[in-house]
């Protein structure tokens, strides 16, 4: 019998310089990082830590991709999802959300979010 396995992680802070503005990328922003992963697992028994989604490796991912301006948050979480597919090939559904506090828009409470979807086409 398969199960599906989810290995999420919410809600990652980090201060970064993306924008398209130029004064987005030099007083930069907040941002908050949701990584969503699912497989599926045929095995019976305990997990292995090879069997499974590091999520510490899953952080340094989104680190590594927070830490590098773009333009657009597009980009970064397509990199990012891209990361994630590459170091884990039992991957069936990722999904990357970042959200952007206090975008320049106006309105000290407004949030704008991005989001990238990747499924397994079986």
């Amino acid at each position: 019998m398969a199960k599906i396995v989810k290995i999420d992680l919410e809600n990652l802070r980090f201060y970064s310089y993306h924008g398209f503005y130029p004064e987005e990328q030099v007083l930069g922003n907040e941002y908050c990082v949701s990584l969503r992963t699912r497989f599926n697992r045929q095995a019976e028994g305990g997990f292995e830590l090879d069997e499974s989604v590091n999520y510490e490796r899953l952080y340094r991912f989104a680190s590594e991709s927070m830490g590098v301006p773009r333009k657009l948050l597009e980009t970064v979480a397509d990199e990012l999802l891209e990361k994630v597919k590459a170091a884990f090939p039992q991957l069936e559904y990722i999904e990357v959300t970042i959200q952007k506090k206090r975008p320049p828009f106006g309105g000290d409470n407004a949030q704008a979010s991005v989001g990238i979807i990747w499924q397994k086409q079986i």
